[in-house]
């Protein structure tokens, strides 16, 4: 057995699934074929070709079908297939185009307990329904052990905390204890921690429930510096070793940072510093009802032109701070991206609504989104392969000087409609060993010797400003070919939906009156080459 499928009766193929190492282009070609070798003079439900045998059964509108060997056992193959007409209904609500995609997935596992590595597996329909269940009695015996190891580890914690809090309260009645040992715990009390100091006032310390316990590494460092001091001179082979692997590493293409006077501990100390400065900054400013709009892009652009696999997903997150119930207003611009976009609701949201005047709700009269929870809402998708779907499109010309060495010439165009993008990294490959010359850049690059990758960086690439850009180089030696050059890899981040969709309102369900809102818009390349 090479593949199973199943096709409607014009030959488009809505599952198929492969048992021996076969192309896409091999199966497809024969899955196309199919149709065009049926004819209507005959009873018997196979077809022979030079290569291959077709056994097919009809299913209502659809066709399953077997493409075996010729040398195939036609008896087992039937049997086969009629397992497999079988099996479809089983996992499928019912024999339409859409329910079969729907549940593409159980399908093909319920395939492969099957047929595996081309020969049919000894099984029936009751022994495929265990399998693709996957029950075991191990992972449930596991799981209910893990969670009384969690009951019983939260309640231990709440014992501690509460034999810690009775603790602390014996502390304070006692008097000034606390705020000694609230200032032991920061690297010394000194005259602060007195009995009549700041504890014995009428500060009233809530929060040291942890923090008198805590162990005091600040002490020991003095210490252990000044007993380490004699050494210091010993270490200068070391630092010689470090800067020769330092000066390597630069060689390399690899950048580097100069610590600060302070050393690598001080390094660690400013990033940590950095760190925590960065989490302690407050968020942006954010509405009671705040919106997440999130695209990811997918594509494969031949280098010649033309594209495959171009796919976007969006999802609309939405998080509420109270319980007012409100509808949003949901918007798209117009243009050949809006044209291949298909839009879905959440189950929970009316959907006869949205389709009548693209306001999104609750299915539910009366009823609000979930309070505190970011909740999905709407998602869309946009496939096909129309240049036009592309944000930008980028054109890679190596040409070879008679020399031996290559003048290639890199050069992006921003499609009309595309929003401002950001931080746009263009990486092209490099021959191994090769030496590179940039003669001209709009922009930044940076040659990485060690991943023999050129990156070519643009902070903006602006409509209006710089929707088109270009980078020459010339590369010699490293025995480069035009292939040397491919595929380029494309990231890239916006602020803006590819395709257009936004929310220009939020209203409330009684009365209609507008709800301010804050949204974030994210767009980001996943995916995207040039091969």
């Amino acid at each position: 057995l090479l593949a199973a499928a199943v096709c409607n009766k014009s030959g488009k193929t809505l599952i198929s699934r492969q048992f021996v190492e076969m192309t896409r282009s091999r199966i497809e070609g024969l899955l196309a074929a199919f149709p065009k070798l049926m004819s209507t003079d005959k009873q018997h439900t196979f077809i022979e070709t030079e290569s291959v045998r077709y056994v097919y059964q009809p299913l209502e509108k659809l066709y399953v079908l077997l493409l075996t060997t010729k040398a195939s056992n036609i008896l087992e193959d039937l049997e086969t297939l009629r397992l497999f007409a079988r099996v479809i209904p089983e996992y499928s609500s019912g024999m339409e185009e859409k329910d079969l995609l729907d549940n593409a997935f159980q399908l093909i596992f319920a395939f492969d307990e099957i047929v595996a590595l081309g020969y049919r597996e000894s099984v029936n329909l009751a022994q495929i329904k265990t399998f693709t269940e996957m029950d075991s009695h191990e992972e449930k015996v596991f799981l209910a052990v893990r969670v009384a190891q969690e009951k019983e580890a939260k309640a231990a914690m709440r014992a501690k905390a509460k034999e810690l809090t009775l603790k602390n309260k014996e502390m304070r009645r006692a008097g000034g204890g606390g705020g000694g040992g609230r200032m032991a715990a920061f690297g010394g009390g000194g005259g602060m921690g007195g009995g009549s100091g700041v504890g014995g006032g009428g500060y009233v310390d809530t929060t040291p429930t942890l923090t008198s316990t805590m162990p005091e590494p600040n002490r020991a460092r003095p210490a252990a510096q000044a007993a380490g001091g004699g050494k210091a001179m010993k270490l200068g082979s070391r630092a010689k070793q470090v800067d020769y692997f330092v000066d390597q590493l630069k060689e390399e293409g690899e950048q580097l940072v100069d610590t600060p006077a302070g050393g690598l501990g001080a390094g660690r100390a400013g990033s940590s510093a950095a760190a925590a400065a960065a989490a302690a900054m407050p968020a942006a400013q954010r509405e009671a009802v705040h919106l997440r709009l999130e695209e990811k892009f997918n594509c494969e652009a031949g280098r010649g032109g033309g594209v495959s696999n171009l796919e976007l997903t969006g999802l609309l997150h939405i998080t509420c701070a109270n319980e007012d119930a409100v509808r949003l207003h949901l918007v798209q611009a117009s243009g050949p991206r809006a044209r291949a976009v298909q839009v879905q609701t959440h189950p929970n949201i009316d959907k006869k609504v949205f389709q009548t005047n693209s306001w999104i709700q609750m299915k539910a009269a009366g009823r609000g989104f979930p309070v505190n929870q970011e909740a999905n809402v709407v998602k869309w998708r946009m496939a096909g392969d129309d240049e036009a779907l592309l944000p930008l499109t980028i054109n890679c010309w190596p040409n070879q000087a008679p020399s031996g060495s290559y003048e290639v010439t890199v050069e992006y165009e921003l499609t009309p409609g595309t929003p401002r993008l950001e931080n746009v990294l263009i990486s092209i490959p490099l021959p191994q060993g090769a030496q590179t010359k940039v003669n001209q850049c709009d922009g930044d690059y940076r040659v990485d010797a060690r991943k023999s990758l050129l990156e070519w960086s643009l902070p903006l690439i602006d409509p209006e400003e710089n929707p088109t850009g270009n980078l020459d180089l010339l590369v010699g030696g490293g025995g480069a070919s035009e292939d040397s050059f491919f595929p380029v890899g494309v990231m890239f981040t916006s602020q803006q939906s590819l395709v257009g969709i936004d929310v220009d309102k939020v209203v409330r369900l009684e009365g209609d009156s507008p709800v301010k809102f804050s949204v974030d818009r994210r767009l980001v390349a996943d995916n995207f080459r040039v091969v």
